[in-house]
């Protein structure tokens, strides 16, 4: 008969499953991706503070984005590179810093859609209604956009780990990298099915809005393109929405990818990497695509290097 440890305040990461001479070169990849997510995102941060001319409801939304990568990489990737370097009995967590893990990581990825889908209806009116754009987007609206974009996502992953955390555990196993609400509710020997619906719902719900409502504007930015004469804005749309749009396809794809594997348990290994990717990626290319896009964020970096000397 199987041996149960009944709501263990201590647990155990199963953790990435490497061999010892892969440790290091796994510790120095994604050690360097992380400062370079803090570095990139950091500094367009501090540009958009410091630069009037990038105080425009575009930079001010991404700085959301920005936000979000930081916040999501900083409560798993310091913890996942101290394990690297751990034996698996010692890759330890408490209970509580688990459920706060699982919390900031389901935020971090519903909240990287909520944001897009605002950043979305943004363009939208910036290129379908350029005379009314200034009045459309004042501060006030701004915040109104970033306050619902962090909201529903709190309110919906306030849900999610609502059901989790109300289970009784009879297991300290953690079967990934670092905490989320499918691992945590794994854990129980109660009924889970509660949590698989509403988790599933949570997910088709946020991809079902977040695609249509970027297909919708799109197709609508497309039309108003097409039937305009005018190169400057079809040659501004362009930029601003393809850079908008790289975005948004690898965040989804990421995020697709992970999901399928979770239901595919023979691709444990690939899951586990998956999902580390799916935080290291978006928040090294976001930061660099619209950097590298935007000729307000060259010319506020150029600014600042020729002020220096």
């Amino acid at each position: 008969m199987e041996n149960y440890t009944f709501n263990s305040f201590t647990l155990q990461l199963e953790g990435l499953n490497i061999s010892k001479d892969s440790v290091y070169p796994v510790f120095i990849i994604i050690f360097f991706s992380y400062i370079f997510i803090m570095v990139a995102n950091g500094g367009i941060a501090f540009l958009v503070f410091i630069d009037k001319s990038l105080h425009q409801s575009m930079y001010l939304l991404f700085c959301n984005l920005i936000f979000n990568d930081i916040l999501g990489n900083s409560i798993m990737v310091p913890r996942l590179l101290s394990d690297l370097l751990r034996p698996p009995s010692e890759r330890l967590i408490s209970y509580f810093e688990c459920v706060v893990q699982a919390f900031i990581t389901h935020m971090f990825n519903t909240t990287s859609l909520t944001v897009l889908m605002i950043m979305a209806f943004d363009r939208y009116v910036a290129i379908c209604n350029p005379l009314r754009y200034a009045a459309i987007m004042t501060n006030k609206m701004v915040i109104r956009l970033t306050v619902s974009a962090w909201g529903v996502a709190l309110f919906l992953v306030g849900i999610l780990l609502g059901l989790t955390i109300r289970l009784n555990r009879c297991r300290t196993m953690i079967m990934n990298p670092y905490c989320d609400s499918a691992s945590l509710f794994k854990l129980s020997c109660d009924s889970v099915f509660i949590n698989n619906v509403y988790g599933l719902t949570f997910t088709a719900v946020l991809l079902t809005s977040s695609i249509g409502t970027t297909v919708l504007t799109y197709t609508k930015i497309a039309v108003i393109c097409l039937t305009s004469k005018n190169k400057s804005l079809n040659s501004k749309a362009l930029k601003t929405c393809s850079t908008h749009l790289v975005v948004y396809l690898i965040m989804v794809t990421s995020g697709m990818v992970v999901i399928s594997l979770h239901r595919l348990p023979q691709y444990t290994q690939i899951r586990k990497l998956a999902s580390i990717l799916f935080h290291i990626i978006p928040g090294s290319l976001n930061p660099v695509i619209y950097g590298v896009q935007s000729a307000e964020i060259c010319r506020s970096v150029s600014r600042l290097f020729r002020s220096k000397h």
